[in-house]
């Protein structure tokens, strides 16, 4: 670009964000323009020469100051061209456009003989952003508001647009209460035109609620009329329900309860004449004050339904729960309307709407009722899409739904539809959304989209250790609900140390067929040392193979069929092993265990969410038996009920049992001990079991019968158990129930639990669902009771065990944790016989419990 000696020097210096007056009065030019010295570098200062205020021709436009904006940027901005004839009125009109860009926070305008010289000062760029001290509202939230006005990493910086957030966030912060917030915004300049921007917070606490006054109110009592409220009087719930916290839109939404209040009990005329809000000095404590009228009340006269009803008009009546001569309540007219609306969606009307229509009476206080059904077009579904499902692929989440493509709009298939994918387990607790869309030129066709969020489905875990009690300790185990987005459940484990070796593999395919059938398999080995686990001291080798089918009969019932073989090689030791298992063994004659099994189940599940219900029953009944001709022929019955009370928003109630008992089935097998007569020969062996000596009295002759022992009832290594974070919290694992001490010492201190074939195990658990804003944890306080017992003979309510405590539950990236603390509130100590010999010790307390793995 040339440059040409000045001949006259135009300044226009311009400091504020916004245009300055000047460029808004084109009238004096002599108020437009001064005359000034260049600040050009080895430009001669030149007499000023008079100014035409016909303007001049720009021959040339020369831009100075820009560092991060290229020129090529102005210019497209700058509506003055070379050629052009450049006025006050042009050059006014300049400036305002390049203003306008954001871009320059002081803007000159010079004059260089005909060259046009445009020098800007850039507004810096923001390099950092950082919030700190925000708790209320999420540095995520925040951060997208922020860059909605422009204000974020890599914008340009407007010192106007900070002051606006400054004052928006003020405000928000009393909306919720929050009056003695501090915002204090610091900006800090950088090299090359940059900044950093910090917005510290200082949240405060909010005010509080300390009284709430209602005038006006003759007919109820003010406890009555605010028992519903988000805002309440402070009291010693109020950490935990947050209601004595002042907000703007509380407030709004008490206010709207007041109204209904009355309108719901025929107070038409109610209103709310004055709503007063004080502060205190301090800005700590809140007053509240609403005057109102009630009014009279009114009944109604008549209810008719008019409109194109689509169903025969008498079916759509009798979903009108208002009656002639009933007191007036606007809840029944909600209800009504939506039970209209839902009929209509439920064969294609999505759109369709309800409008009562209100004739009121003031002077017999009555009103006539007149619902006017639009049903709109009856549209059909074109398209079905999911977003969100980042990992769960669209076929796993397709095949839940009950609304399909192509078919009439059904909201109840909509909803069904929607609860399926909440008890997949694969999404956020309350993530599953679905939004109706209407197509675009098409009245009678509708869009779906179901959006979801995912949450983990699985647990990883991988574990290594020493000890010199058990040396090396590796451990692998993966277990997925959603293998690779397929919906298949896959499970693989590997451990290993002195006591254990375990390797299992299972899968299970919950749709092999179309129409729902579940087929899979269980595959595990295993050498086990039983007296690791709080259990009777034996060893075991087992391995099994099994088939599982599954059979859905409805929406919410399910049959579940297991078939398989296993062998199960059982080891005891004289001296360390209870006395009644090496009698059972020993009666038997065997230690090897084969059996053919085979498990149905019949399940009900009508809980809305897999992860963290609150609502809904689960009923699951079990027989598990082993078929004729398996070593030892048992069965197992198991009854499983949990049902979740929604009692407010802030709690929810679960009430759980289980029941289990096992006995044998088919002939007993007796072990008969015999001791030889003096005088009487030996005979090889000693004695003679029960088959084969029946002739003599069980003994051969010349022997007496010193003892006998049957193996009967359920098998000792298929008892119940109970105690522990699974099941009675606040007691060790598998503690709970008989005990009994090795064969060869039946007075010795050293008993052992050995479980029982009736279960009998419950709780009541209370959740907040409110404590956390993350869905993936939540806490509760529980009451567990249960025990074991030897059979149905020795139950004895007296034996219940019971604890008390609260639990921690979080959904770890790797897999669910739960952490408990209990405190026992019905144990025993040490039980001794006639004898003086201990039977039973004492409860194995363990108050701090913690799970890895498994569904909560």
């Amino acid at each position: 670009m040339t440059r040409t000696p000045t001949r006259r020097l135009l300044v226009l210096a311009l400091a504020s964000a916004t245009a300055p007056a000047w460029a808004q009065q084109a009238t004096d030019p002599q108020a437009a323009f001064g005359i000034a010295p260049s600040s050009a570098p080895a430009a001669p200062a030149l007499a000023p020469a008079p100014v035409d205020n016909s303007g001049f021709v720009v021959s040339d436009i020369r831009i100075d100051g820009l560092q991060r904006i290229g020129a090529g940027t102005v210019f497209t901005y700058l509506p003055i061209e070379r050629g052009d004839v450049a006025d006050h009125a042009r050059i006014a009109q300049a400036v305002r456009a390049l203003y306008k860009t954001g871009f320059f926070e002081d803007i000159k305008v010079d004059r260089q003989g005909d060259i046009l010289v445009v020098t800007v000062t850039e507004r810096p760029a923001i390099n950092k952003l950082t919030l700190t001290g925000n708790k209320d509202i999420k540095t995520e939230d925040l951060t997208k508001g922020l860059k909605d006005i422009g204000l974020a990493e890599g914008e340009t910086f407007d010192r106007l647009a900070l002051d606006k957030v400054t004052q928006e966030l003020i405000r928000q912060y009393n909306n919720r209460g929050k009056y003695n917030v501090e915002i204090t915004p610091t900006v800090t300049k950088l090299d090359r035109n940059r900044v950093d921007i910090t917005i510290a917070v200082k949240e405060g606490k909010a005010a509080k609620i300390r009284h709430i006054n209602l005038v006006g109110n003759d007919t109820f009592e003010q406890k009555q009329i605010t028992d519903s409220w988000e805002s309440g009087e402070s009291n010693w719930l109020s950490w935990y329900r947050r209601d004595d916290q002042y907000s703007r839109e509380k407030l709004s939404g008490d206010l709207e309860k007041l109204n209904n209040f009355y309108l719901d009990r025929g107070y038409i005329d109610f209103n709310v004449d004055s709503t007063q809000v004080a502060i205190s000095p301090d800005k700590r404590d809140m007053f509240l004050t609403m005057g109102m009228t009630e009014g009279e009340i009114y009944k109604v006269s008549k209810v008719e339904v008019s409109g194109d009803t689509i169903l025969p008009k008498e079916q759509i009546e009798r979903q009108v729960l208002a009656r002639a001569d009933q007191t007036f309540s606007r809840a029944l007219l909600e209800i009504s309307s939506d039970s209209i609306t839902s009929t209509l969606g439920n064969i294609g009307y999505a759109f369709a709407q309800v409008n009562p229509d209100l004739d009121v009476n003031r002077e017999n206080r009555t009103v006539a009722i007149n619902m006017q059904v639009v049903p709109g077009p009856r549209v059909m579904v074109r398209h079905i899409d999911f977003k969100g499902n980042t990992r769960t692929s669209d076929e796993v989440m397709r095949r839940e739904m009950r609304q399909f493509e192509g078919s009439w709009f059904s909201q109840v298939a909509v909803d069904r539809s929607k609860l399926r994918l909440q008890r997949l387990g694969y999404f956020e607790p309350g993530s599953v959304d679905v939004e109706t869309k209407p197509v675009a030129g098409s009245s009678d066709q509708v869009d779906l989209v179901f959006n979801v969020k995912e949450t983990t489905s699985g647990s990883f875990v991988f574990g290594l250790g020493y000890s010199q009690l058990s040396g090396l300790t590796t451990s692998v185990q993966l277990s997925q609900n959603n293998f690779l987005g397929s919906g298949n459940q896959v499970s693989v484990e590997a451990q290993r140390n002195v006591y254990l070796k375990r390797y299992s593999f299972s899968f299970l395919n919950p749709y092999f067929t179309d129409n729902g059938l579940t087929l899979g398999y269980n595959v595990w080995w295993r050498e086990f040392d039983n007296s690791e686990f709080n259990t009777a001291q034996y060893s075991s080798t087992s391995a099994a193979g099994q088939v599982v089918l599954g059979i859905p009969l409805t929406e919410n019932d399910t049959i579940r069929a297991t078939f398989g073989i296993d062998r199960n090689e059982i080891f005891t030791y004289r001296g360390a092993t209870p006395e009644s298992i090496v009698r059972y063994i020993d009666a038997l004659g065997e230690r090897t265990f084969h059996s053919w099994r085979t498990e149905l189940a019949w399940a009900r599940d009508t809980r809305n969410d897999y992860l963290q219900p609150t609502r809904g029953t689960l009923n699951r009944v079990s027989l598990e038996t082993t078929l004729p001709g398996s070593t030892v022929e048992y069965y197992k019955l198991n009854y499983e009920f949990s049902k979740y009370w929604p009692i407010s928003s802030a709690l929810v109630l679960n009430t759980r049992f289980e029941l289990g008992y096992g006995d044998s089935y088919g002939s007993d097998k007796t072990l008969i001990s015999c001791q030889m007569l003096p005088g009487q020969p030996q005979i090889p062996g000693g004695g003679a079991t029960a088959a084969n000596a029946a002739a003599s009295g069980g003994c051969a002759p010349g022997s007496v019968q010193t003892s006998s022992y049957t193996a009967t009832g359920l098998p000792f290594f298929e008892n119940f158990y109970a105690g522990g974070a699974r099941s009675v919290r606040g007691y060790r694992d598998n503690t709970l129930g008989p005990q009994e001490a090795p064969y060869s010492n039946g007075a010795s201190t050293y008993l052992q639990p050995i479980g029982g074939a009736l279960k009998t195990v419950g709780s009541l658990e209370m959740f907040f669902p409110k404590l956390f804003d993350s869905p993936a944890a939540r806490i509760s306080a529980f009451i567990d009771f249960g025990n074991v017992y030897k059979d149905y003979d020795a139950f004895d309510a007296g034996e219940l065990r019971a604890s008390a405590g609260v639990a921690l539950m979080w959904r770890a990236p790797v897999g669910p944790i739960s952490i408990s603390y209990a405190f026992p509130i019905r144990n025993k100590g040490d039980v001794y016989d006639n004898n003086g010999t201990r039977i039973r010790e004492a409860d194995e307390i363990e108050r701090l419990q913690f799970t890895f793995g498994g569904a909560f």
